[in-house]
């Protein structure tokens, strides 16, 4: 597999290791980027892998509970501009009732929905917000909890929409839990929500680099294979803290010291029952959307070219 100057700067922009180094990689690994990381991971070269910042498309991403109908959903625009008028938010909002009230199953479904307050559709009511905008406007996705207790959390005006799930226990308000780990989930982008859900498959990729680190280190590389892997489960603590929610540390460390699990334990004794994190939704705004980028003086050219012949 071929590989270009763009995927070398990319791998750098993943590893934070240098260029030559990262060309290197991809040329041991046949151009493979996921495996020219792990090639460099186990070099000592790169400390973690960590992804690529992703082309934001603008829009918002919001959350919100509904008649204890929780709801997450990310709807785009063409410009940040647009996306800030009231016009646009109070739309995404009412999208949100729908969501929660009418329980569509997926995006066509929500389209097809008898809008609040008319006797139009979604569909009708974008067009015509399209109209009045003057942009193009689409529902990208949406995810509701019915059950137990919903806490939303809207990040940075609508950056990041985090919904969070719990069972609660004593008649407590666990809003406030709810809100402070929604908030960390948005902080610390955790990619599972709890050690139990990660794949054995990525246990046992991690358990080979843990190793092969070792195996590339003078003070390690004698040691009997058997000694490094104890070593190697040793260190998938740290490994679960960096990407698991629950056993990430809280970041609040003025309300706890320790990890989330443990201050969700803490804070629901302190109120006198129990809250028991179930699931959650984090919704990145744009995330994975390829933005265009204009390249104006391409374009310059294009047309002095152009008038040229």
């Amino acid at each position: 597999m071929a590989f270009t100057a763009q995927d070398v700067k990319k791998l750098r922009e993943m590893t934070n290791v240098g260029m030559m180094d990262c060309k290197k990689a991809l040329q041991a690994t046949d151009g493979d980027m996921d495996k020219a990381v792990d090639w460099l991971r186990e070099k000592g070269l790169a400390k973690a892998a960590k992804k690529a910042d992703r082309i934001a498309a603008e829009g918002v991403a919001y959350a919100t509970v509904v008649g204890g109908v929780g709801v997450v959903i990310e709807v785009n625009s063409e410009t940040d501009f647009a996306a800030k008028t009231d016009s646009f938010l109070d739309l995404v909002k009412n999208l949100a009732v729908v969501v929660a009230e009418q329980n569509p199953a997926d995006v066509d479904a929500l389209k097809a929905c008898t809008y609040p307050n008319s006797n139009l559709t979604v569909t009708e009511i974008m067009q015509e917000k399209v109209m009045s905008i003057g942009e193009n406007m689409q529902i990208r996705r949406f995810a509701r909890f019915a059950d137990n207790t919903s806490v939303a959390y809207v990040h940075a005006g609508g950056t990041h929409g985090v919904l969070v799930n719990l069972a609660v226990e004593g008649g407590i308000d666990a809003t406030e839990v709810g809100k402070n780990v929604a908030m960390q989930i948005a902080a610390m982008k955790a990619k599972y929500w709890d050690k139990s859900q990660v794949p054995q498959a990525e246990i046992d990729k991690e358990m080979a680099v843990q190793v092969a680190l070792m195996d590339n280190d003078p003070k390690m590389a004698s040691k009997p294979a058997q000694v490094k892997e104890k070593i190697a489960q040793g260190k998938m603590a740290a490994f679960y803290k960096e990407t698991c929610l629950l056993q990430q540390e809280f970041v609040r460390g003025d309300l706890f010291k320790g990890d989330v699990a443990g201050y969700i334990a803490d804070a629901a004794k302190k109120l006198g029952g129990k809250i028991t994190f179930v699931d959650a939704i984090h919704y990145t705004k744009g995330e994975g959307i390829e933005k265009k980028v204009d390249d104006f003086a391409a374009e310059v050219a294009a047309q002095i070219a152009g008038a040229a012949k």
